[in-house]
């Protein structure tokens, strides 16, 4: 069994870029299909204190009841945020990748490249034609001057 998880939504082209890098290392990760099977409330908060994140760093607004919710109000609670997370899995920002190097929220997705324990095997182009690695496995900075 495969030390990597990620929690994938394959409709999100940031997810779909981020299993293929996992993929790209060789590994096959175990793949939770959060919006099929959704972390139960101990595992999500796990989750996000793994990530060191605040449970607002979480939420996911794009394509969401987030709005109609209100949940930019801040009379919630993160107990409460929390809840809609667990009514409302598409609330829950992805993909969280969890590896024994650390648990990310892989937005953007190369972030993933900071935690997986084995190299990439070769060049990685995400499917918006963005390099990411190049032909020898070594992440591309694409940073401009």
């Amino acid at each position: 069994m495969s030390s990597i998880t990620i929690y994938h939504n394959p409709k999100c082209g940031t997810s779909r870029n981020t299993l293929a890098l996992i993929r790209n290392t060789g590994e096959e990760p175990r793949v939770v299909l959060y919006l099929e099977t959704p972390p139960g409330r101990a595992e999500l908060l796990g989750l996000i204190a793994a990530m060191g994140l605040a449970v607002r760093d979480v939420l996911r607004k794009k394509g969401t009841p987030y709005e109609q919710l209100d949940l930019d109000n801040a009379r919630w609670s993160d107990e409460d945020l929390v809840d809609f997370m667990l009514q409302h899995p598409i609330l829950i920002n992805r993909p969280i990748v969890v590896t024994p190097l650390g648990t990310r929220l892989c937005r953007p997705s190369e972030v993933v490249l900071d935690i997986l324990p084995q190299p990439q095997r070769g060049a990685f182009t995400k499917e918006d034609g963005e390099p990411v690695v190049d032909a020898t496995g070594r992440r591309v900075n694409t940073v401009a001057c």
